[in-house]
């Protein structure tokens, strides 16, 4: 299998990511203690110094990158002379700037950065320019194509391919009715590979959409990143950098609707009918209902001032992420890559490095994010902020221990009780 993250639309709509998390939790490899039993081997972030990544993702752990019959892997993409954004990112470890305090502790991702959205300064960095797996979060490139190209407001009908798709499902069925602002909506807040796929549908189908990401990159100066799925989920060639994240991230939120999108909490997705070809379809022939969409990123709801970002998971990337906060005045992206969620959760990592960057001083800064033309830090172009309530409000993001505790059991519970159900269904139809 390509990816662990099995496609149930419930999944979404209770919590994604603390359904990933408890999913993708990899097995910590057991020592013998000093009575017999075992203990677990203590964490430790990846040693990058000696550039293992500089030219190609590490060895993948599957099958999902061997070429289809036919065809062949591509090459790998040429490393530039001169590093992108400063010759400083050109390091492989930990980079800081000139006096910068020591970095928070329990950061578990091989890489990662710390950027100034607005400026495009680079704060901070684990090797930005290692070349690493995406996951879902090159969704961000399906998103910028699709958004500047598709008419928002067309209904798209749901095929069987769209449901049958791998890996992380909203819930799109066959004749079910959805506007390209809904397929967008389940492809960004909740991580759709079957919206990815109804998305890619319009633009040309899976390489044309993929070819679109990559002439998006190249035109960015995105250089470590090759799209191979429009999804994200691993293929041949598959590629990007903490960098080329952050900076995908950035020209995204140059368009107000995606910041809307990841900053969105809840919406209702649309049901669909029930399949006359199938006897028991919904057990009692009857339309399959609308449901509620939840976003699935952690930091929206558990970090003041949190912006929005995108989640992202396979068995050879790992955990990925990127996402946005605002504190007094500034806004950082932070982007993650190959990370796990040990010793803590991928956006408790983000959370924290996040805090340092927003600790560090105004100019503070090892790079910058590419200017195309221009070589001065400066804004490319306007920059979205996400849209306040219908009230003029703004959600509130910080919770509480005993209500992070309380979510943590709404989710976990039906998220059980429909896996029991759903195997049960299974059973029952293998007899």
């Amino acid at each position: 299998m390509k990816i662990r993250e099995h496609g149930v639309r419930a999944a979404c709509l209770l919590g994604a990511a603390a359904t990933a998390a408890a999913l993708t939790l990899g097995p910590a490899q057991a020592q013998p203690g000093p009575t017999g039993s075992t203990t677990t081997t203590p964490f430790t972030t990846p040693n990058t110094d000696g550039c293992p990544q500089k030219t190609r993702p590490p060895a993948p752990i599957d099958s999902s990158e061997v070429p289809a019959p036919g065809e062949s892997a591509p090459a790998e993409l040429p490393v530039p002379d001169k590093p992108i954004g400063g010759d400083r990112l050109g390091e492989c470890g930990v980079v800081l700037p000139v006096g910068a305090p020591s970095l928070p502790a329990d950061i578990s991702a091989t890489a990662w950065m710390v950027s100034d959205l607005d400026t495009g300064r680079v704060l901070a960095a684990k090797d930005p320019h290692g070349r690493y797996r995406p996951a879902s979060t090159i969704k961000v490139a399906l998103a910028i194509v699709a958004l500047r190209t598709l008419d928002l407001d067309k209904v798209v009908i749901g095929t069987q391919a769209d449901a049958d798709v791998d890996g992380t499902r909203v819930g799109i069925g066959p004749g079910g009715r959805y506007t390209n602002r809904q397929l967008m909506q389940a492809l960004i807040m909740c991580s759709g590979n079957d919206a990815a796929h109804a998305i890619a549908t319009q633009l040309g189908g899976d390489k044309a959409a993929v070819a679109k990401m990559n002439d998006l990159a190249k035109s960015l100066r995105a250089m470590d990143t090759r799209a191979a799925t429009p999804s994200g989920l691993d293929g041949p060639g598959m590629s990007t950098s903490a960098y080329d994240l952050s900076v995908l991230f950035r020209e995204a939120m140059s368009i107000p609707l995606f910041a809307e999108f990841i900053h969105t909490e809840q919406v209702d997705f649309p049901g669909y009918p029930a399949d006359p070809k199938i006897p028991d379809d919904n057990f009692d022939k009857a339309d399959h209902p609308g449901f509620p969409i939840g976003n699935d990123n952690q930091l929206l709801y558990n970090y003041p001032g949190a912006i929005g970002g995108k989640t992202g998971f396979t068995d050879d990337a790992r955990q990925t992420f990127v996402a946005a906060a605002e504190r007094d005045g500034h806004r950082l992206v932070v982007t993650l890559l190959q990370a796990d969620v040990r010793p803590i959760r991928p956006w408790e990592q983000a959370a924290r490095l996040l805090d340092y960057g927003f600790a560090l001083d105004s100019d503070a800064r090892i790079g910058k994010l590419p200017e195309v033309g221009d070589d001065l830090i400066q804004p490319s172009v306007p920059l979205a902020s996400p849209p306040p309530r219908a009230d003029g409000s703004r959600p509130e993001v910080s919770r509480s221990a005993h209500e992070g505790a309380r979510t943590a059991a709404l989710i976990a519970g039906p998220v059980v009780m429909l896996a029991l159900l759903l195997l049960a269904r299974r059973a029952w139809r293998s007899r």
